[in-house]
């Protein structure tokens, strides 16, 4: 892949090489690659086949996971998450050590693995939370919630230039990855001024089911908002809202 440098930008195919504008700028790519139907058929190229079916088993599971907190998603998410939670997907579905290359799958992988991930790499929930929290995520009983307790939110809140107020966001999901169904709650907090008055102690419930026999994922974000005669506007449209994957509770 090359970036095109020149004043007049081109797109298309000339020569065996396309043009092409992306997020990242005009770039340039020359055409190539194997035939298809010897990377179906070739034994050379078992590999290939066998990676090609767990990606596209990682992307199918992060579409699922995706749309379980689309809701959320709407509010917090970078360009490239997509990409980068199937790239976590696959770290998941490779640390299956039950089924053989190609059949391995996030049932039998590490779901665990996704704990800490950030939707939106541009607010991450780790450097712009820093009141005490605790999750309860309880597979037998369905409690879902989050603790957190009492702040002063311009001490434990690291928001963007020009917030005024915040949200607390949460959802609790239980993923049925092979019938790609799932349960989700989402909760959030009332409307909090980005101040120097202390918030009390608050709690977020998500109950799910009890006894779910899927992996089950909380979701941890904070939502800013700027205050312009008195509506309240979300800041530069989301763009440095934050939601992070706070704890997994595999199978």
């Amino acid at each position: 892949m090359a970036r095109q440098s020149s004043i007049i930008k081109l797109k298309g195919t000339i020569g065996g090489v396309t043009f092409y504008k992306s997020k990242d700028g005009y770039l340039a790519r020359e055409k190539g690659g194997v035939d298809a139907s010897r990377i179906k058929n070739d034994p050379a190229f078992q590999r290939t086949r066998e990676n090609g079916s767990e990606f596209g088993r990682a992307g199918n599971a992060g579409k699922v996971l995706r749309n379980s907190i689309r809701v959320l998603l709407l509010k917090a998410s970078d360009y490239r998450m997509v990409s980068r939670l199937t790239q976590e997907m696959v770290k998941v579905i490779q640390a299956d050590e039950t089924n053989t290359r190609g059949q391995r799958n996030v049932i039998d992988g590490e779901a665990e693995l996704l704990q800490g991930f950030d939707f939106n790499i541009n607010g991450k929930l780790g450097t712009t939370l820093f009141a005490p929290y605790q999750v309860t995520l309880d597979r037998a009983s369905g409690d879902a919630k989050v603790s957190i307790e009492k702040f002063v939110p311009q001490t434990a809140i690291a928001a963007p230039g020009g917030t005024t107020h915040f949200k607390v966001l949460s959802a609790a999901v239980s993923v049925d990855f092979e019938n790609q169904t799932f349960e989700a709650k989402t909760s959030e907090s009332a409307m909090i001024a980005w101040d120097t008055n202390e918030v009390a102690a608050t709690v977020l419930d998500n109950a799910l089911t009890a006894g779910s026999t899927h992996p089950l994922f909380f979701m941890l974000g904070l939502e800013f908002y700027q205050d312009v005669n008195g509506e309240k506007y979300p800041l530069k449209n989301g763009a440095y809202n934050a939601l992070q994957i706070v704890k997994v509770v595999g199978v």
